[in-house]
């Protein structure tokens, strides 16, 4: 690969993007864009600025934008309408704010006339190849530079040498061991390495950060009400948000009652294991209720069809084909299975959990004359389950007469 001229790095301000960001320039001789994104990761972002001033890149190439509303909107939301979950358990929070960190790294490029991009994630992870994936969906011309697979800056020691050989601002707490890594976002924590490396240690308390602990969490369970449109929420206890704000809002309401903790030993992509502590609040409670909406409005087949292609869809968001044609046909699928996924759902949270205790719908198909125990005015005649079942019992009678034939 040619040296590029310019590189969009996705810049966080924290110590492993700077040192990429000073080591880019240093070894490639080029110029910096950088691009750091508000997705909801509750840390401040503009001493971002600052310290990509001071590493010397110019005003006007340092790009810091809140897309908190477009990735819940874009991409939470889709992703949620199929109830996706990934080896039936984890809510895919840092997979699916990949691609949108990659679509705005290439726009920029393009913006800015760079002809590559560059990212922070290891050579061992499954986000170099979500990263990278997007970027060539995006555009196949463009040009990646993945630090970690090509530098050889291999521990912590030569990683604080090289910043202080280039005066990059060290943290005091960075020159020791960190307990472990983490990545956030508006939809999820997630905790991985050092303490949390060994899967038969229990993950200490500290590690949790946007939840309490189920038993600490409020003696009195809370009711709340959620409506959707369409698949989507619009609005928690009759009060209209955007989606930003429902996940927002969502989010303080689960962590309060220590909802969406997962403690999950995955398959990663790269082939590896790995342990990861996940803290989904918001998703957690939202997952729940649209499951419940679902319950009345989703006709029986289309329901079990979406079931069925569900673990599919999740691992496609996992592995990092966001932007795939076979992600976006099962996305077209499950849009349409959404038309009428329209009403609202009550749920009670209580120490940990998220459970669905009433729903209702203009679109319901629930038909309480056909399910009533007492008379149903002729709504159902029960004499016609005597030929469903002898139809259905056919082929079983066929086997099992042929079974005791040939046991003679």
């Amino acid at each position: 690969m040619s040296a590029p001229k310019k590189v969009v790095l996705a810049y966080s301000g924290g110590l492993d993007t700077s040192i990429i960001l000073k080591w880019l320039q240093t070894e490639y001789g080029c110029e910096v864009v950088t691009f750091t994104a508000d997705l909801g990761q509750g840390e401040e972002l503009e001493p971002a600025r600052a310290k990509a001033e001071l590493l010397g890149i110019k005003p006007e190439n340092i790009h810091i934008e809140d897309i908190r509303e477009e990735f819940v909107r874009d991409f939470v939301f889709p992703m949620f309408r199929a109830n996706a979950l990934y080896e039936g358990l984890y809510l895919l929070g840092t997979s699916i704010a990949r691609p949108l960190i990659s679509k705005r790294l290439v726009e920029i490029a393009a913006e800015t006339g760079a002809d590559a991009v560059s990212h922070g994630a290891t050579g061992k992870g499954n986000d170099q190849v979500r990263f990278e994936l997007a970027a060539y969906a995006l555009n196949p011309d463009i040009k990646v530079i993945a630090p970690w697979r090509e530098w050889d800056l291999s521990s912590r020691t030569k990683l604080l040498e090289f910043a202080e050989a280039n005066q990059i601002p060290i943290a005091k707490d960075k020159r020791g061991e960190a307990p472990f890594s983490v990545d956030a976002n508006l939809l999820h924590t997630s905790s991985e390495g050092k303490v949390l490396e060994d899967p038969k240690d229990e993950a200490p308390a500290y590690v949790y950060q946007r939840t309490v602990a189920p038993e600490d969490a409020p003696d009195t369970p809370e009711m709340i009400e959620v409506t959707f449109e369409r698949g989507d929420a619009v609005a928690i206890n009759g009060e209209a948000m955007s989606p930003a704000t429902i996940l927002t809002r969502l989010n303080e309401l689960g962590g309060k009652h220590g909802i969406g903790r997962l403690d999950l030993v995955e398959n990663r992509f790269v082939g590896m294991k790995s342990r990861g502590v996940y803290e989904t609040p918001g998703g957690t409670v939202l997952l729940e209720a649209h499951r419940g909406i679902e319950q009345i409005t989703l006709d029986s087949g289309a329901g079990h069809l979406k079931d069925s292609i569900m673990p599919r869809y999740a691992e496609l968001i996992y592995n990092g084909f966001w932007y795939s044609p076979e992600r976006e046909m099962l996305q077209a699928l499950i849009d349409k299975s959404q038309e009428h996924v329209t009403g609202t759902v009550r749920l009670k949270l209580y120490k940990g959990s998220a459970r669905t205790v009433a729903r209702w719908s203009d679109h319901s198909l629930y038909s309480e004359a056909h399910v009533t125990f007492e008379e149903d005015a002729g709504a159902y005649d029960q004499t016609d389950a005597q030929g469903f079942i002898q139809l259905n019992a056919l082929r079983l009678k066929l086997l099992a007469a042929r079974d005791r034939r040939l046991k003679g």
